[in-house]
């Protein structure tokens, strides 16, 4: 199988169930690395369960929470309590790169894989450990959910309307988790090339979300202020955020005191008002700004407000839904949606990766594994190297 991509040649082991570390693997395919996935027999990743919606043949049912977050893999089933799982774990790890593991803190110890085992192994191993709240500290054990992560790292409080913590529409604790990890294992790598050695890369759920909490979390630490959410409309400029106009709602963001002064007349407003002169009195009037602004957009449908603040130059844009999203010819121009050949589902299209490189990168996806795919051609190509390593003899020191 050819690989393609500026990490092309690398090998990864995905020890990682549920999205934060396979999505972390994906990454890490998506970018040419050859993604060696290992589940549990009989069950797999626990995503493999999570539906509606199923896909496929009742006896052949793919869930694609799972197709999701694992496309570029090879999967197989290990035991990995089992003296022949181990064996293979540890054939695994000594021709891999890069380790991915979200066991709880201790897991991977007692399966007889401690990191002082791992680099007496493999010394220029890279290893991930993404854990729920950190792998040290009064609260380690705790195990790492989404929605929990999202409310006890404060991003439920400043999402939605006042008052109603809202989670945001996608695990985005996990996600993060898996991507602030991968920018780690890159730079783990990088530092391998001077060293020669690996080391651990450690993120949790929390560090994740405390990671974006950006100018909100700034708010507490330097202003001393509890941030709160206002729903759809930006906390530190106005206007910015979602309004209704005759036919249905758009967005824009005025970032500027230009802006102001340009957007202003076109919503029939003065831009010298002392209400809404500077954007601190628009962000003090606020809801007096946002009922203003409405009035005037009643007055015609979505369609001919967009036009009229793109031609402005007033950052504006429509409320997509999911579907319309991937329709969009914007999106598929960006190889945001790609059609790969699953094994037992035919030609499915699934959300592209994010990364493009220029006279580069992956040309070519492949699909999700289903489970266990790849148990024949991954031992075979580990006993090609055993046998390579024995015909060449033992190395010269």
């Amino acid at each position: 199988m050819r690989r393609d991509g500026p990490l092309a040649g690398y090998v990864v082991v995905d020890l990682t169930r549920a999205l934060a570390g396979p999505h972390a693997g994906m990454m890490l395919g998506d970018l040419g690395s050859r993604v060696i996935k290992v589940e549990t027999p009989g069950s797999g990743d626990d995503s493999r369960g999570w539906g509606p919606p199923f896909v496929g043949s009742e006896d052949a049912r793919e869930s694609t929470y799972f197709l999701s977050c694992n496309r570029n893999k090879e999967s197989i089933a290990v035991d990995l309590k089992s003296d022949e799982g181990r064996d293979l774990l540890t054939r695994l790890v000594r021709r891999a790169d890069v380790l991915l593991e979200n066991f709880r803190p201790g897991v991977l110890d007692r399966l007889g894989f401690p990191t002082a085992t791992l680099h007496e192994i493999n010394p220029g191993l890279v290893i991930l450990s993404i854990t729920g709240f950190g792998h040290d500290g009064p609260e380690a054990q705790r195990p790492g959910y989404d929605q929990i992560a999202q409310g006890e790292a404060g991003l439920m409080s400043i999402t939605g309307e006042p008052g109603q913590p809202t989670k945001v529409g996608v695990p985005i604790a996990d996600l993060l988790a898996g991507m602030y990890g991968v920018s780690g294992v890159l730079a783990a790598l990088l530092e391998r090339h001077q060293t020669g050695r690996g080391r651990v890369v450690r993120t949790s759920l929390l560090a994740a979300v405390v990671g974006v909490h950006a100018f909100q979390g700034t708010w507490w630490t330097v202003a001393g202020e509890v941030p709160a959410a206002t729903g759809n409309h930006h906390p530190s400029v106005a206007p910015y955020g979602l309004f209704h106009t005759g036919t249905s709602a758009v967005q824009l963001s005025v970032g500027s005191e230009r802006q102001w002064q340009v957007f202003a007349p076109l919503a029939g407003l003065d831009p010298l008002d002392p209400r809404f002169a500077r954007n601190a009195d628009r962000v003090r009037n606020r809801d007096q700004l946002i009922a203003e602004i409405e009035h005037a957009f009643a007055e015609a449908p979505a369609e001919e407000w967009i036009a009229k603040l793109e031609g402005a130059g007033i950052p504006a844009g429509k409320v997509r839904n999911v579907a319309e999203v991937y329709e969009w010819e914007q999106t598929r121009s960006q190889g945001l949606l790609q059609e790969v050949a699953h094994a037992t589902l035919g030609r499915i299209a699934l959300p592209g990766p994010a990364v493009r490189f220029d006279g580069g990168g992956r040309r070519a996806h492949t699909a999700p594994p289903t489970l266990g795919q790849h148990d024949e051609s991954v031992r075979r190509w580990l006993d090609e190297l055993d046998a390579e390593e024995a015909r060449a003899g033992p190395a010269r020191s």
